[in-house]
């Protein structure tokens, strides 16, 4: 394969690392936390030191010590809104001075509404032992611009599905004390394409699309320490080296271009960040409940993507680690209704100049309001919302279709994500048998 296939297919492309980019969907990174109804409603301040079935994500203890069994199940609506504007990106297509990228100079909403569900199962086997198994949706989105947009040539579309299928054993080894594992077997598909400029401004533009899925493995370790009114709780949740093998599939290359079109196929490996929480809920009162918990995030193992033959070379990323802080309170108001509330801040790792259309990633604040009813002894109906507001963020990571080769066009970006919020509805229930 020749140096301009190389580069051609890195132009204009994050590859699957934009596949799994940041969103103001949902947490910092590619990461989406909203696994469990209960959690979402406190800000995701409690869950490592909760127990239950629906904390399986969070921390594999939370099971350690369980009499009969539980379950829970979530569904939850992300509805982000943003504007994606252009504030001067240019062109410089060869022999030629840098002109205007024209195209529609703003995309409304570019990512797209989503429904996300999870669910999980618990039982004791005897002796302080459970099993359990959580089934949840940690990398989900869709970022959709039209093929008008000034944004053409380094987002068009950028799809991630993922499903965590994650079997979790814990054991109470003291009154009080609990550790577990879990293994995180996960699913990962996508799809990314974006438009490649031909050399003339008036040639339409041609396209390039990558499609790509693989399973990959992980694990979870844990441990609960819970005494009278305090419960304190600590997980680690891997790192995973995702390998994804698909195919490239380029076209409408016009000229002395026309010779690229081609379709192959092709694979990629990039690393899922590692977490480090640490949390605690303490009950001041028999009706209040304080949370609290911080996450350590390994975003600076997602540093390149690495892509095989018959490409073989690698695009860097250079995100960085960050932190994560969350506090809420669950209240019983009557012995049948809970209250919850909660307050995060989310780190993004995308570092400052490189961020693109299909990473429009800022710092945010996280407020979230939720209850539940216990509609018999063993099941409760959870429901919660939260509002995510981002900061507004420059657009402003340069590309280069054909980067090295005579007919190298650099697109020297600029632009801003104004006004990025996000409206999020959980619906959920717990069973306790």
């Amino acid at each position: 394969m020749n140096r301009f296939f190389k580069i051609h297919l890195m132009a204009g492309s994050v590859v699957l690392a934009g596949a799994m980019a940041a969103t103001p969907a949902m947490a910092g990174g590619f990461y989406l936390q909203d696994q469990s109804t209960k959690a979402s409603g406190r800000a995701f301040s409690g869950e490592v030191a909760d127990q239950g079935a629906e904390s399986l994500w969070w921390n594999p203890a939370a099971i350690g010590g369980l009499t009969g069994g539980s379950a829970a199940i979530s569904v939850t609506a992300i509805l982000p809104r943003a504007d994606v504007t252009n504030t001067g990106t240019l062109i410089v297509r060869p022999g030629q001075a840098p002109a205007a990228v024209g195209g529609d100079q703003t995309t409304h909403n570019p990512i797209n509404n989503g429904v996300v569900p999870s669910g999980s199962i618990a039982h004791s086997i005897g002796h302080g032992v459970a099993l359990g198994l959580a089934i949840t949706a940690p990398f989900n989105f869709t970022t959709q611009y039209p093929a008008s947009s000034w944004s053409r040539y380094s987002a068009l579309t950028t799809r991630l599905r993922t499903i965590d299928i994650q079997p979790t054993a814990a054991i109470e080894l003291t009154p009080g004390l609990s550790v577990g594992g879990a293994v995180n077997v996960e699913r990962v598909s996508a799809t990314l394409g974006n438009a490649l400029p031909n050399l003339s401004p008036l040639l339409p533009d041609g396209a390039q699309q990558l499609t790509g899925s693989g399973w990959d493995v992980g694990y979870s370790l844990g441990a609960q320490y819970r005494q009278g009114p305090l419960s304190l709780g600590v997980s680690y949740k891997s790192k995973i080296k995702h390998t994804l093998n698909g195919s490239l599939n380029i076209s409408g290359l016009l000229g002395p271009l026309a010779a690229q079109n081609m379709s192959v196929n092709t694979s990629a490996q990039f690393t899922t960040p590692w977490q480090l929480t640490f949390g605690a809920r303490y009950a001041v009162t028999k009706m209040v409940t304080l949370n609290g918990s911080v996450t350590r995030f390994g975003w600076a193992d997602f540093n390149a993507i690495t892509l095989g033959a018959p490409v073989n070379a690698a695009l860097p990323e250079n995100y960085r680690n960050t932190w994560s802080y969350a506090v809420g309170t669950d209240v019983n108001v009557a012995p049948t209704w809970t209250v919850r509330a909660g307050i995060q801040r989310d780190l993004t790792p995308v570092r400052g100049e490189q961020r693109d259309a299909r990473v429009p990633d800022s710092n945010r604040w996280n407020f979230a309001f939720g209850g539940s009813h216990a509609v018999t002894k063993g099941l409760k109906i959870d429901a919660a919302f939260n509002y995510l507001k981002l900061d507004d963020a420059p657009v402003d990571r340069t590309t280069a279709a054909y980067a090295g080769t005579v007919v190298q066009t650099p697109v020297l970006v600029s632009g801003m994500v104004n006004n990025p919020h996000v409206f999020i509805f959980s619906l959920g229930g717990r069973l306790s048998f």
